[in-house]
């Protein structure tokens, strides 16, 4: 009889995993408290990790925006840097500006039944903004350590994601959507980071979560240093120094702020989330969906209007942004780079295995081009 373990993810605390700066890898940019989507008030995020037998590696990932108690829309703006895989709902929410409800992510082929459990969770906990729902779900494609034809997310996973989900501290690397997923060909996943800006800029906060499964191993760059091309071993993909092979996988970024921000400006933060991926490396290839939501958790009144359907808004000025845009690009660049640092090596379908980021190696690699804080 196959053994099997299903993993449903409580436990906040990172048990002593070093993250990318507890290795001495510089970024910019002054964290929050969690270093974390998290930082952002209000914001809460829940995992379900499954893996059975040896095929399936796989989960989900779920975000309230003000926390599973609060069903308050918030303001949102979407963008599609590479349109090869999914988002529900990112027509609605680029339309109407508002994202009503909680976000999923997963692997390609559970996107269904996220969806639709997100759906019986709103009914169950009267989290209906309206009479209808069309949730935000995203996905990256697990199907090299994962079976994706055997359909392992089911509903109760979604359920206890949504159930489950906390601020603080956030687990990262192989869990909830993030669970199968490959990152240059390394083991990638789930990974997090945060921005607190100076008070004397708006002292605003811009966290984002990933779920990364993309690149090419030549391609991978740490704090300005080409790391993939010192570190060959456990290559994937025969072809992978070919810069003209397919970048194959996806990048889903999710951007929370507490700026006052209007969906304009908000698809304006989503857009700057390609050049944190960019200075990790990828050029966003043909194969890559690449598709970046940001959310603005500050006027919870913008959608109770008066009688007439008037409401007063705040909004940063154009002239104010640049502080948050070049927060969402280093908060996504530490992000991706804090999924490979957390991530374990793992053996998944058809004996496929994913090796790890190796951390020593990486530390020496950084040192050589003076690059690693001592």
């Amino acid at each position: 009889m196959r053994k099997s373990r299903t993993s449903q993810r409580t436990n906040w605390k990172r048990a002593g995993k070093p993250r990318a700066r507890d290795l001495g890898i510089p970024f910019e940019g002054q964290p929050g408290t969690f270093n974390a989507i998290t930082d952002v008030s209000g914001v809460t995020v829940g995992y379900a990790t499954v893996i059975e037998g040896d095929s399936a590696r796989t989960g989900v990932t779920v975000i309230h925006p003000r926390g599973k108690e609060d069903h308050t829309p918030v303001f949102a703006g979407v963008h599609h840097f590479n349109g090869n895989g999914e988002m529900t709902g990112a027509a609605w929410v680029a339309e109407g500006g508002m994202l009503e409800g909680p976000i999923g992510i997963t692997n390609t082929h559970s996107v269904g039944i996220v969806r639709d459990t997100i759906i019986a969770w709103q009914i169950k906990n009267d989290a209906l903004f309206q009479r209808w729902s069309c949730p935000v779900v995203a996905e990256t494609a697990d199907g090299w350590l994962n079976d994706l034809n055997a359909f392992y997310v089911k509903e109760h996973h979604v359920m206890s994601a949504l159930d489950s989900a906390k601020s603080g501290e956030i687990e990262e690397g192989n869990v909830g959507g993030g669970t199968g997923m490959l990152c240059y060909e390394f083991k990638g996943g789930t990974g997090t980071s945060s921005r607190k800006l100076p008070d004397r800029v708006g002292g605003w906060t811009v966290g984002a979560l990933v779920q990364s499964n993309f690149g090419r191993r030549f391609q991978l760059t740490v704090a300005g240093v080409p790391v993939g091309k010192h570190i060959t071993e456990g290559m994937l993909w025969p072809s992978s120094q070919n810069p003209f092979q397919q970048d194959d996988g996806s990048l889903i970024v999710i951007l929370a702020t507490d700026a006052p921000l209007l969906p304009h400006q908000l698809e304006r933060l989503a857009k700057r989330a390609a050049l944190g991926m960019a200075r990790t490396g990828s050029m966003g290839g043909n194969g890559s969906g690449d598709i970046f939501l940001a959310f603005s958790t500050a006027n919870p009144a913008a959608v109770h209007g008066d009688q007439m359907g008037m409401t007063a808004i705040q909004a940063l000025s154009n002239d104010h942004m640049d502080p948050l845009l070049f927060a969402s690009v280093v908060s996504t660049e530490e992000a991706i780079i804090n999924s490979m640092i957390a991530a374990e090596t793992m053996t998944g379908h058809n004996g496929i295995c994913a090796m790890a980021l190796p951390h020593e190696e990486l530390k020496e690699i950084l040192k050589q081009y003076n690059r690693l804080n001592q």
